[in-house]
C-alpha cells in the first residue's frame, strides 16, 4: 500500500491532536541521527523509583552513556494486550499500577509529553501487523520507575508500545526487528522487565541480602546470560525449552518479553554489555542490558 494511501485511510482512526499536517510531515518528523543504543532494564520492585541502591545508581551510570535522544519508546511488561497497541497521547498520565506501597511512591508524577508523530510512525514500521492507536494509556510502572533515574526532569517524549500476550516469543523478536529504523531518528527503545521474575517464590526474610538468588535462578541467569553476550537469540525466543531452572525463572512471560524486544534490534556491529547484573530475593534478577 503507498504511504499516501495508508495514512488516508488511518485519517479517522487517530487522536484529533493528531492533523493531517502531521501525519503528511511523518517522514520529516524523526530525522536520521546519530544511531541510538537499546536498553532492556530489570525495573525490579516500584520502590526503586523512590529508594536510593545500587540499581538505580546503575540506571544513572548507564543514562551518562547515551546520545541524548529525541523520544523514547518503551515497551513494559505492564502494559500486557490483546493485540499491540501504542500510546499516541500528548500527555501520558502517571499510572500507580500496583497496591500496598507507601503514599510517597502513589505521589511519584513523571509528566513526561508523549509524541503521537512517533506513535504513527511506529506503526506504520509494523505493518502489515495491525496496531491499534490508544488514547487512554499512560505511562506505567515498568516506565515510570526507571525513567525517573535515566531522565529525571521528564524532559523527553515517551511512547509506550504494548506486548501481545496471545503471541509466542519469536513473534516479538521479529516485530522489535521493524522498529530498527527508529534508532537512526533519534528514539532509544527501552524494554522494561525482569529476567528472572518468581514473585510466587520470593524469599522476604532474605530480601536485603546481597546478590541472593535460589540454585535454579543462579543456574537461569548463568544461562541467559551466556545466551545474550554470545548472541543466541533463538535459544532465548525458544526458552521453554532451556529446562526447568528456566520454567522457575519464567513461569509467565510479560516480564521476559521486553528483553526479546531488545534483542530484536540489535543489528551486526552492536556491542552488548550486562549492568546491574545480581539476584534478588531468591527468585528475582536485575540483570539489565544495554546494546550498541
Amino acid at each position: 500500500m503507498e504511504r499516501r494511501s495508508f495514512l488516508t485511510g488511518l485519517a479517522g482512526l487517530i487522536p484529533a491532536t493528531l492533523t493531517m499536517n502531521s501525519l503528511h510531515s511523518l517522514a520529516g518528523s524523526l530525522p536520521n541521527s546519530v544511531r541510538m543504543p537499546v536498553l532492556f532494564l530489570g525495573h525490579g520492585s516500584p520502590m526503586n523509583a523512590i529508594e536510593e541502591n545500587e540499581f538505580v545508581a546503575g540506571f544513572r551510570k548507564v543514562a551518562s552513556t547515551l546520545p541524548r535522544p529525541k523520544a523514547i519508546l518503551c515497551v513494559s511488561a505492564h502494559w500486557y494486550t490483546r493485540g499491540t497497541m501504542v500510546a499516541a497521547v500528548d500527555m501520558p498520565t502517571t499510572i500507580h499500577d500496583f497496591g500496598g506501597f507507601p503514599q510517597a511512591l502513589f505521589d511519584v508524577q513523571y509528566p513526561a509529553k508523549g509524541n503521537p508523530v512517533l506513535a504513527m510512525e511506529a506503526k506504520e514500521l509494523l505493518q502489515p501487523t495491525a496496531v491499534g492507536l490508544d488514547d487512554k494509556w499512560g505511562l506505567d510502572h515498568g516506565a515510570w520507575s526507571v525513567l525517573v533515574h535515566l531522565f529525571p526532569k521528564a524532559d523527553v517524549p515517551v511512547v509506550q508500545l504494548s506486548i501481545d500476550h496471545t503471541k509466542p516469543a519469536s513473534y516479538h523478536y521479529e516485530l522489535a526487528g521493524r522498529l530498527a529504523a527508529l534508532r537512526d531518528k533519534g528514539v532509544l527503545i527501552i524494554g522494561s522487565g525482569n529476567i528472572v521474575h518468581n514473585l510466587r517464590m520470593v524469599d522476604f526474610v532474605n530480601m536485603h541480602c546481597d546478590n541472593y538468588g535460589f540454585d535454579w535462578a543462579v543456574e537461569a541467569q548463568a544461562l541467559t546470560n551466556d545466551l545474550i553476550l554470545n548472541g543466541d537469540h533463538r535459544a532465548l525466543t525458544e526458552f521453554e525449552k532451556l529446562g526447568k531452572a528456566m520454567q522457575l525463572a519464567v513461569p509467565t512471560p510479560d516480564h521476559y518479553l521486553p528483553l526479546i524486544y531488545a534483542l530484536g534490534l540489535k543489528t551486526n556491529g552492536d556491542d552488548i554489555a550486562l549492568f546491574n547484573d545480581k539476584l534478588l530475593a531468591g527468585s528475582l534478577s536485575m540483570t539489565s542490558v544495554k546494546i550498541g
